[in-house]
């Protein structure tokens, strides 16, 4: 990676580190002495693969320029300290000044007029663009959950502030022509992207951080957690209510109630014996509990509490060795005939639940052995600071404190995987720098209202993908919401949120949209792969697509989920953005850019509406994940006047094979032309242990009012029976087609 140092007059020596053409680490430091951050030591910020980019230098000390292919790097004493400039000359970044104190590191960049920044993450749920504000990344409790250090400008460039450490950044609030940071580190270190676009700057931070891993097929069911009064015989009855009432449900979940001690933190937990009591001569069933559930197609969650020395189990993975009170205890005994007290032979530690030779994840095995799936890790101990505790790695809390959520999360991933040879998940409030490649989310105490999803877009503004909230059960507006998420969940806690317990009205809309989802899953699924592949989220904020749409910008209530659909929130007017949509309830269709007047049918809660160009797969109707075949796909086609293509992803669902290429596409591309539509369904590429044999497809393709002169399969007319048109709708539905297909439709 090349990398050069250069020592200037007035602000001590620069450091680049070029990582990539339109990746460049800045160093600044009066001494030259530059150190690394959690963030590095512990992999959560990724080293370059190869050489990384040819590099062209002129000028040494005092001033000169380091130039890649997509960007060139200037540095002096004048105005500004450092300006780096894009391939064509244009000027991105202007570094004006750096300065190190006690009170840490303070750094100013220039602002042009009409620039603004998004990013940092959960650190507020009102706006998405922070001109005139303060951005204050610090995980805590309720208000910042997620604060990211990470910000992409609208003039081409993202910065990633290389700390863990309290930093708070004013964005042209004090200054109009400037943005400052300062960082509680005392070091000046961020990482400078350079692109055109936010899509293209969340890949080279998505690079630079992580990708987000692919978690289980079964992840996008409906989740239900029960309440924590709940005991064994509560929790198999809400899953015979789930069956009985016909609402799709893939997880039940357990809050604190079901440990023996509420809230045990300890490596001694174990399940309540009133309320959960597991024989001791068959602790892995099979007719415990946790067994029934599994037979009914559920997995199973458990609520966990940490507030564990993680750093032990992260020193261990890079190599470095692990204090021993073992080891210590028999050097203690340096005197072959002295007494041997052994009272007074071991350490004293003032950590007394942390067990340093144990990584935390191990005493969680034997629930796992019993039928948990994963864990959801309660922001409990993890949102709080510990101003007086020393870390094992030798660190203060100040600089633990905002990494410790990514430590906590990947290890939860990779001590599951290892156990099982299945995908982990870490289900967790909280997260730093990095947090999308290791963890899903969901916004805390926050409820499920409109919060929530200022919360949720803000995240993914920094490339996250698998996030929920606590679904509010008794809105049919928040349903809405709740149901078209990544993930979707419906927390009891200490309330009584069954779904067969709100009305009849609100119980039918729960079953309608829980069966929405299930059907939608082979689309969440497919876009889930994607973002695994670029780094573009799953929910995305339309700011996110729709960049130079001022009108969109700060649109709260609406979001892409996949590329294709829209879903509108809470209100009875949205923004509809450059291009045609059409209502997925009624089939009208709608004109962009503009605002207009929505409404929906009376169990629905809010408007959903396919893109131009939109290819939505719908499988059937499933009570679980893996009840039948996913060997039925219904297409939704809304063709557009450029061709659009989508790749249908399917592998086994569960286990890591697919990181190792076992897994299946099959390409579906929609043309439009003067004469009528095409939609080719290719042949699929790839295999998997268990893959369907042979699917049949049907299609149902908008925005057809008249009726079509012909419709071929293959070069084949069919005959008008083995097709329909629906004129309210304006809408042509094509059944039963074969594994491969060539459809035109003749207007």
């Amino acid at each position: 990676m090349p990398c050069i140092e250069r020592r200037l007059t007035s602000a001590g020596v620069l450091r680049l580190d070029f990582l990539d053409e339109r990746v460049v680490r800045v160093r600044l430091d009066p001494a030259g002495e530059f150190t690394d951050t959690g963030l590095d030591r512990y992999g959560f910020i990724l080293p370059p693969s190869g050489d990384g980019p040819a590099l062209s230098l002129s000028g040494g000390d005092g001033a000169g320029q380091a130039a890649t292919a997509a960007m060139a790097v200037s540095w002096g004493d004048g105005a500004d300290l450092l300006e780096i400039r894009d391939a064509k000359g244009r000027p991105r970044v202007r570094l004006q000044s750096g300065t190190v104190g006690d009170a840490g590191a303070e750094v100013v960049l220039g602002a042009q007029p009409d620039e603004d920044w998004v990013g940092f993450g959960d650190q507020t749920r009102d706006r998405l663009y922070h001109r005139g504000h303060v951005a204050d990344c610090h995980v805590r409790n309720v208000t910042s959950y997620i604060p990211v250090p990470f910000f992409m400008s609208t003039a081409g460039y993202g910065i990633v502030v290389n700390t863990t450490r309290r930093v708070v950044f004013d964005l042209a609030r004090r200054d109009p022509a400037a943005l400052s940071w300062r960082d509680g580190r005392r070091a000046i270190d961020f990482h400078v992207l350079i692109a055109d676009s936010f899509r293209d700057l969340l890949d080279l931070y998505t690079r630079l951080t992580g990708r987000p891993k692919l978690p289980p097929e079964w992840s996008f069911g409906l989740w239900y957690i029960c309440r924590t009064q709940a005991n064994d015989y509560e929790a198999v009855n809400d899953a015979v209510n789930f069956r009985r009432e016909g609402i799709p449900c893939d997880v039940i979940g357990l809050e604190p109630g079901w440990m023996q001690t509420t809230y045990d933190g300890s490596l001694k937990k174990d399940w309540s014996r009133e309320r959960f009591p597991i024989p001791p001569y068959c602790l892995n069933g099979p007719h415990n509990f946790t067994n029934a559930l599994r037979r009914m197609g559920f997995h199973l969650e458990l609520w966990l509490c940490c507030d564990y020395d993680l750093s032990y189990e992260a020193e261990r993975r890079i190599g470095q060795p692990t204090p021993s009170d073992e080891q210590a205890r028999t050097a203690a005994f340096f005197q072959p005939d002295a007494e041997h007290d052994e009272h007074f032979s071991a350490p004293r530690r003032a950590d007394t639940l942390t067990r340093p030779e144990e990584p935390w994840f191990q005493h969680l095995r034997r629930f796992v052995d019993q039928g948990a799936e994963f864990f959801k890790m309660d922001g409990a101990y993890q949102v709080l600071d510990h101003p007086d505790r020393l870390w094992g790695n030798g660190m203060t809390d100040g600089d633990m404190h905002n990494l410790y959520p990514l430590l906590y999360a990947r290890q939860m991933v990779e001590g599951y995987e290892a156990h099982t040879g299945r995908r982990g998940i870490a289900f967790t409030p909280c997260g730093w720098i990095g947090f999308q490649a290791w963890a899903g989310t969901w916004t805390g105490d926050t409820g499920g209202g409109r919060k929530t999803l200022g919360a949720m877009l803000n995240t993914a503004l920094v490339g996250h993908s698998w996030c929920t909230n606590d679904m509010e059960v008794t809105q049919k507006e928040a349903l809405h919401v709740g149901y078209l998420l990544p993930w979707a969940q419906i927390n009891s806690w200490n309330y009584f949120r069954m779904p067969w317990v709100q009305g009849q009205d609100l119980l039918e809309s729960h079953r309608f949209y829980a069966r929405l989802r299930a059907q939608l899953i082979p689309y969440l699924y497919a876009w889930a792969w994607q973002a695994t592949r670029t780094g573009f989220p799953l929910i995305a904020p339309l700011t996110l697509e729709f960049p130079a749409e001022r009108a969109s910008r700060e649109i709260l209530t609406q979001y892409l989920l996949g590329r294709d659909l829209m879903v509108c929130a809470f209100d009875h007017e949205a923004i509809f953005p450059t291009g045609r949509w059409v209502d997925f309830w009624t089939g009208a269709v709608v004109s962009g850019p503009g605002r207009h007047a929505i409404d929906w049918p009376r169990h629905c809660g809010g408007g959903l509406f396919l893109r131009e160009g939109a290819i939505v797969p719908m499988g059937p109707v499933m009570q679980y994940r893996g009840e039948r075949p996913l060997d039925e796909i219904e297409l939704r086609v809304f063709p557009g006047p450029q061709p659009s293509a989508f790749s249908f992803y399917e592998d086994d669902g569960t286990t890591l094979a697919c990181r190792d290429g076992a897994f299946a596409t099959t390409l579906i591309t929609v043309t439009t032309t003067t004469e009528g539509v095409t939609i080719a369904i290719g042949d699929r590429q790839g295999a998997f242990a268990g893959m369907t044999p042979t699917r049949r497809w049907s299609l149902r393709v908008a925005d057809l009012a008249a009726l079509p002169r012909t419709v071929t399969v293959n070069g084949q007319e069919l005959p008008s029976t083995a097709w329909s048109h629906d004129p309210a709708r304006a809408e042509v539905v094509i059944a039963d087609l074969p594994a491969t297909a060539r459809v035109a439709i003749r207007r």
